[in-house]
């Protein structure tokens, strides 16, 4: 062990299993490997063990979009156990990689996958140790010494020379538990395995929306097919007074899955990494939002759709949004489902792509990682216009989704309403809770629901929400901010709002959420300090400099540079 560099993974879920993927592949047996892991299962993580997921959900990706692991979906079905496979009505030689999946056998599927890493590491010699129901509690930087201090529950610490933290999504709880009938999130779905007379209120139309509707609907009614293959709902007598009433800021649902051309959101007609590099030293230090909109969105779009080209060419960003918005917010939002299902059956039955959908996910997925380097002004204008745009168009939710909420819709039990930007839930003293908003005609409108979930999604968490005392204690992180090009531009949003915005020595800067890191990853101190023992991961926690993930293909992304800076350092 002395003359090995010890390496802690904190987190076995999908962020561990990459990370864990990265340094066996690398082959290296001065290593040691630590994995930590809170529960008694790797790999499957929040998101496809039963503390996310139930039966009745269903990933929206595809087996053929999955990013590299060791086994692909297609092969893994072929060796996965019967009894499991039945369970989710799998058939081996029907299997469809095209198709999306149960999340929780996909759980099985990334749990699997963890299990040939560690045979693959004993193979090749690589010592690594696996720490089950071990939560940790606390990080400590010990820079004298040049190691990192990890303690677990229980009262257990371990030392190490570099530490990643994989830790993955967490749900604060604020009301739940304390009023009855409110949800801070969906999860665990048992939770909402409720039958109710009521309305329910949801906040959000996202996929975490799509998810409380899947598992509501199913304990208040069942689903069917007549006799034309239409799927239809119908409601349990004891649920006479049951529908959901979804709230959405911009009244709109979620686009719908289709064919994607590149499945893991690469394409070579993007920019560079010295590219990047090159445009941000040209311009004294930052990225320029709009010089990565024309160079991976728009460009390529020239060569593959120009048609779609020549009506799009001129317009710059703001522009683009507002025509596509607009768009949108002319359609009844149930109908638009309609038109991208259909449309979107085509686009899979021909594996033909809906071109600028997708660029708009690689768009999403390119800028995410340099995104740090925006200046605030940029990022202010990325997340009031670019975001809310892109967070519909490549939600992807999968047909079945689209159908039960057709089923639901039909049958009058599930509503759409839009609430505008200044729409507030607040808990009720006697249960469930009062929804503030501001309908289509300037009227102020109150409603009081007994039942309410949040299913706004992952929050970005703050600074002060990071998990591990000591780190912030000893100043070894340091709150997300993002420098003002213009300081009288930064000076006016000071005085418009002095909690987001902050000033030093006369430059100004906004608050964002999360921590600062550097491009490997690496927490930043106050003054510029970059610890190199520490990696951070947790997406919840990056968010101000990570404004938007892709699931299993960042944690691929981000896997690759935090290995490639460990062997570096």
């Amino acid at each position: 062990m002395k003359n090995k560099k010890r390496i802690a993974i904190l987190g076995g879920g999908p962020s561990g299993l990459f990370m864990f993927k990265r340094l066996v592949d690398a082959g290296r047996t001065d290593i040691a490997i630590a994995v930590f892991e809170k529960k008694q299962e790797l790999g499957a993580g929040m998101p496809y063990s039963t503390e996310g997921a139930g039966t009745e959900h269903i990933t929206n990706v595809s087996g053929n979009e999955i990013p590299e692991l060791v086994t692909s979906i297609a092969e893994w079905i072929k060796t996965a156990p019967k009894a499991l496979l039945d369970k989710f009505s799998i058939t081996p030689e029907l299997f469809n990689d095209y198709k999306v999946l149960p999340r929780l056998l996909f759980g099985q599927y990334l749990a699997a996958q963890f299990a040939l890493l560690q045979q693959k590491a004993d193979e090749a010699g690589i010592e690594y140790t696996i720490h089950y129901n071990s939560p940790v509690t606390d990080i400590i930087d010990l820079p004298e010494q040049n190691l990192v201090r990890v303690k677990i529950a229980g009262g257990s610490s371990f030392e190490f020379e570099q530490a990643v933290i994989c830790t993955g999504h967490n749900w604060p709880v604020k009301h739940e538990g304390k009023v009855p009938g409110w949800f801070d999130s969906p999860y665990p779905p048992t939770k909402l395995g409720l039958q109710l007379n009521h309305a329910v209120a949801i906040k959000g139309a996202s996929l975490t929306a799509v998810d409380a509707v899947r598992t509501l609907a199913r304990h208040n009614g069942v689903y069917f097919k007549n006799k034309a293959g239409k799927l239809i709902y119908q409601l349990s007598p004891n649920s006479e007074g049951f529908k959901i009433v979804m709230h959405s800021r911009h009244g709109m649902l979620p686009a719908v899955r289709f064919h994607l051309e590149d499945s893991h959101l690469q394409n070579d007609s993007l920019l560079t990494d010295d590219e990047i590099e090159a445009h941000i030293k040209g311009n004294n230090g930052f990225l320029s939002l709009d010089f990565i909109f024309e160079k991976d969105f728009k460009d390529p779009i020239r060569q593959k759709q120009p048609v779609f080209y020549d009506y799009i060419k001129n317009m710059g960003m703001e522009e683009f949004v507002g025509a596509m918005m607009a768009l949108r917010e002319q359609a009844d939002p149930f109908e638009l489902m309609k038109v991208e299902y259909e449309e979107a059956a085509r686009s899979i039955k021909k594996h033909e792509s809906i071109y600028w959908k997708e660029m708009l996910g690689v768009l999403s997925f390119a800028m995410n990682y340099p995104a740090k380097h925006f200046s605030a002004e940029d990022m202010q204008r990325l997340q009031k216009t670019l975001l809310p745009l892109i967070s519909i168009v490549i939600a992807y939710i999968p047909q079945s989704s689209c159908e039960e909420f057709f089923a639901l819709h039909d049958a009058g039990l599930l509503e759409l309403v839009d609430v505008g930007n200044d729409s507030d839930a607040e808990p009720d003293r006697k249960g469930g809770a009062n929804y503030y908003y501001i309908d289509g005609n300037g009227k102020k409108q109150s409603t009081h629901y007994k039942t309410y979930v949040d299913c706004s999604g992952q929050p970005h968490l703050s600074y002060d929400d990071f998990p591990y005392e000591s780190l912030r204690v000893a100043h070894v992180i340091s709150p997300a901010k993002l420098k003002f090009r213009d300081a009288a531009s930064g000076k006016k949003a000071m005085q418009h709002n002095k909690h987001t915005v902050t000033e030093d020595e006369g430059k100004y800067y906004l608050k964002v959420p999360g921590i600062t890191i550097n491009d490997d990853f690496q927490p930043v101190a106050g003054l510029g300090e970059v610890t190199n023992r520490l990696y951070v991961m947790a997406v919840p926690y990056i968010g101000g400099y990570n404004p938007d993930y892709s699931g299993l293909d960042f944690c691929e992304r981000a896997s690759d540079t935090i290995a490639e800076s460990i062997f570096k350092t």
